[in-house]
């Protein structure tokens, strides 16, 4: 006899979140647009700097470069940047 289904469907996701003790969520938590800086600091304590060194350790040079430029553009992940932005228009 089979096992009675849920009602809601089982979202799958093809990369899912890793935990937050596991290095790997360090890199997961830097590459999301909407986690900031300070918010990795929060769970693991690493500061920007040592999230930066970590990336640069964990990626090839060109993937460090595009995430650079891409963490540098997002103005989510400084939260101090994003206010004066949103404040200011």
């Amino acid at each position: 006899m089979n096992p009675k289904r849920s009602k809601f469907p089982v979202t799958r996701v093809k990369k899912p979140e890793p935990s937050k003790d596991s290095p790997d969520w360090v890199i997961w938590a830097a590459w999301a647009d909407r986690i900031t800086f300070e918010e990795i600091r929060k769970v693991t304590g690493l500061t920007e700097g040592q999230v930066i060194d970590r990336m640069r350790k964990a990626l090839k040079p060109s993937s460090f470069r595009l995430w650079r430029k891409r963490a540098n553009t997002q103005s989510l992940k400084h939260r101090k940047l994003f206010r004066h932005r949103r404040e200011n228009g």
